[in-house]
């Protein structure tokens, strides 16, 4: 089967592998480089605490690929497993966290809640007089997603797979029916048996040309690394003030990857056409906002480099995953989710395309008319 999968970032070359791995003939293309897109921005988080089945079910089965990722692709990721730690201002909040980590654990997810002053010996210097509760997951962690897509991207064509770079999908192919028979590009017509969207920001254009609505939206997000006041020991979870929006992660040598979004505007973004440096104003707003999780971040502290990336959102950050017309299968929408869930989703996109349906994970509630039926998913840990 001739497999054509657009879009050469975390989630295309996980499906690009697991396609090629089966047999399929594969071709990657890429209107940049590799990784131009979302995944070299990203911030690198691989967690399992999610509110919904779904989510959980694709971050676990993930999970078990990142374990053992150095053996399988022989690419060292840097994978750290310090835990997750999500902290709470409101007792609204708190609650929240009570009635979902019973669904976790009930996936097996050892998540636990702890009051601010056991939070604190995750956390250096937490500020325990803000916070009323912390969700706190040991197994959760963190990795680099370039290294990833590195290892994803040397798999896929080693399997077989071929890849086109500076190469832009113009239009998509139909048969009278609909059904989807390949691409036109800037560098000629690309016949396929079916068509592959993990375009991330891009996706709803790619889709349209397949005459599929896609309600993605790209959206804005910065983040910087940061030699803190006080080091930040590489055994600190990653952190998340759930009510705030600020997060943090240990990077090496004491320096923290900071970020966040506090703007009530959240405007679309031109994939095309947006500013991929940081904004001083937010850097500094950033850093007044990490200095009241934890005392770590003291006016001393400075930023070593910043920048920004697209999250492509679903309007219930659930991603969308489906075969949205006959030959022509989305995997997009993952709302700053790709990299942590990606190998699941190339798992699944492989059985879409070659068996016809899911089996790794039952994503049959995230197919996108799921906002036209008023069945959209709610989860409640969207942050990093």
């Amino acid at each position: 089967m001739r497999v054509i999968v657009v879009g050469g970032g975390i989630v295309g070359f996980a499906c690009a592998y697991y396609l090629a791995d089966r047999g399929a003939d594969v071709t990657v293309l890429e209107k940049s480089s590799i990784g131009a897109g979302a995944t070299d921005r990203a911030a690198g988080g691989i967690r399992a605490q999610f509110s919904t089945p779904v989510s959980i079910r694709l971050s676990l089965e993930s999970i078990d690929v990142w374990e053992s990722f150095e053996e399988t692709f022989g690419v060292d990721i840097g994978y750290r497993r310090p835990g997750y730690l999500y902290l709470a201002r409101e007792e609204a909040t708190a609650d929240l966290f009570r009635e979902t980590i019973p669904v976790q654990n009930d996936h097996g997810v050892p998540s636990e809640f702890l009051p601010p002053e056991d939070a604190r010996r995750h956390v250096p210097g937490l500020r325990t007089e803000t916070y009323v509760g912390a969700a706190y997951c040991p197994t959760d962690g963190f990795a680099d997603p370039h290294l990833g897509l590195q290892g994803f991207s040397r798999a896929a064509t080693a399997a077989g797979a071929t890849v086109e770079t500076g190469v832009e999908v113009t239009d998509v192919l139909r048969t009278d029916d609909g059904a989807v028979t390949g691409v036109d590009t800037t560098d000629g017509r690309y016949e396929a048996d079916a068509v592959v969207n993990a375009a991330g920001a891009w996706s709803p254009r790619i889709a349209a040309m397949a005459d599929v609505r896609l309600p993605v939206t790209p959206r804005r997000r910065q983040a910087m690394v940061v030699d803190p006041e006080t080091p930040v020991p590489e055994d600190t979870p990653f952190v998340t003030d759930l009510d705030d929006g600020v997060y943090f992660r240990p990077e090496r040598d004491g320096a923290a990857l900071v970020g966040g979004h506090f703007a009530r505007e959240d405007p679309e973004r031109d994939p095309d056409a947006y500013r991929t440096s940081h904004d001083l104003a937010w850097a500094a707003e950033t850093l007044e906002h990490a200095a009241t999780v934890t005392d770590r971040f003291g006016p001393r502290s400075e930023i070593v480099r910043g920048w920004a990336g697209l999250y492509a959102m679903t309007p219930d950050h659930h991603p969308i995953i489906e075969e949205s017309r006959p030959g022509f299968v989305t995997a997009t929408g993952f709302s700053g989710h790709g990299f942590m869930q990606s190998p699941a989703a190339g798992q699944v996109v492989s059985e879409l395309v070659l068996d016809g349906a899911a089996g790794t994970v039952d994503v049959s509630e995230l197919t996108a008319d799921r906002f036209e039926r008023d069945a959209a998913l709610h989860e409640t840990y969207f942050s990093a």
